[in-house]
């Protein structure tokens, strides 16, 4: 079992920055693919960035390529994503996600684990 914990969220005003932050415990190794989604009421859940198990490899939803950035310090356990130039579309709830797997994964039900997710708002 891997339980994941996203914080980090809040409210920023157009144009600022946020770094989310998602711990992972439970696992005995950290050879998974892990990925950022995004969800607003009445939509579904929307791929935001995913991050092989290494690092070696990113892939990001083209409505935020060139201002998030995906990252993970596997020696702590941790997944990141730094938002730049935030606009109020980005507002949403932000989850942690991880796979069983090594690659990039994109499509939500293909992660086994989940966050409880974490509130962003970004006013205009």
């Amino acid at each position: 079992q891997v339980q994941l914990v996203e914080s980090g969220g809040g409210l920023v005003q157009a144009g600022g920055s946020l770094r989310l932050s998602c711990a992972a415990s439970g696992r005995t190794s950290n050879r998974y693919a892990m990925g950022w989604f995004r969800q607003v009421p009445g939509k579904e859940r929307e791929f935001v960035a995913s991050i092989s198990w290494n690092s070696g490899n990113t892939y990001y939803a083209d409505s935020v390529k060139g201002r998030f950035t995906i990252s993970r310090d596997n020696a702590k356990n941790t997944l990141y994503l730094q938002m730049n130039v935030l606009n109020p579309e980005d507002t949403a709830v932000y989850y942690c996600a991880a796979a069983q797997t090594l690659g990039i994964v994109i499509t939500s039900r293909s992660y086994d684990y989940w966050g409880q997710g974490t509130q962003v708002t970004v006013s205009s």
